[in-house]
């Protein structure tokens, strides 16, 4: 794997800055949100041609490629003038993709309500519809521009689950539309105590589609006045997460994938790398 980590948990120092410690906390790749770095430029009208070649060359300079260019916006909001502000938002970061040459524009899912906040509303085949349509104009583009769009299911947003991703998928039918697989993200108290096929499920359901990994790791605390449990999102190595299947996935059936950390912080980073390393370096030695 092409192991590498959000940008904006590095140590709040300037872009290049940024870079530098992180290709020498041993990261490749990174997952860039440019609204989460002070000092770049993130309005549309700013993603010019001349902008995305300068971030190239700065980005070939310290030898780190974007495996995904964040931009996680709400694509099932009901008010239909911020959906169109939302879609003219992917366009412009899909046209400067392809300019950039990064993997692919990842987003989430969203949620049918103007705060993008979960309710049990956002599991129904309604909202399931209403971000498919919501996402079908922008797939439309990342396909005139030659790039790939990646949504990310997540359990608290539409797209919940395996299934969920694959109706989408089906539904829209691009080759351009493809599948960031965080698997913390599709766990949660309700369904824990059936991780493994939680997740299993979703890699058979999504494994031609999976482009990019999300390497986090959770822990579950248990809330002493309601006694209500609730998962923590930690770095990896810290938490309850197995990995023995995600990284047999991996070295199975995608060899060199752009993997991105989560949830570190700038004084575990190098470690929760290392952790997926070892998890790695056994996964291959048991295959071959």
């Amino acid at each position: 794997m092409q192991l590498g980590i959000r940008l904006h948990d590095m140590e709040k120092l300037p872009f290049e800055e940024r870079l530098k410690e992180a290709r020498a906390q041993g990261f490749s790749c990174i997952h860039l949100a440019l609204s989460k770095i002070s000092d770049l430029p993130a309005g549309n009208e700013a993603l010019t041609p001349g902008y995305a070649s300068w971030l190239k060359k700065t980005l070939d300079r310290y030898g780190m490629d974007v495996a995904v260019l964040g931009c996680y916006l709400n694509l099932a909001n009901p008010d239909p003038e911020r959906l169109s502000s939302f879609q003219k938002r992917y366009t412009a970061h899909l046209r400067f993709a392809a300019q950039l040459g990064c993997g692919v524009v990842g987003t989430e899912t969203g949620a049918p309500n103007l705060e993008y906040k979960y309710e049990p509303a956002c599991h129904t085949q309604e909202a399931l519809d209403t971000f498919v349509e919501g996402l079908r104009p922008v797939v439309r583009d990342a396909e005139r521009f030659g790039v790939r769009i990646a949504i990310e299911p997540v359990y608290k947003h539409i797209v919940w689950n395996g299934k969920a991703a694959r109706y989408v998928l089906d539904q829209i039918a691009s080759p351009n539309l493809r599948i960031i697989f965080d698997p913390v993200n599709l766990l949660h108290p309700d369904n824990i105590d059936r991780r493994e096929e939680v997740l299993s499920e979703a890699m058979e359901l999504l494994k031609d589609e999976i482009d990019v990994i999300h390497l986090k790791d959770y822990q579950i605390l248990t809330d002493p006045g309601t006694g209500e449990k609730k998962m923590k999102a930690v770095a990896c190595g810290l938490g309850e997460m197995d990995y023995s299947s995600v990284i047999d996935f991996a070295v199975r059936y995608k060899p060199y994938i752009h993997a991105t950390m989560e949830n570190t912080l700038p004084e575990n980073a190098a470690a929760a790398r290392e952790f997926i390393e070892g998890l790695e370096k056994k996964a291959l030695e048991a295959l071959n």
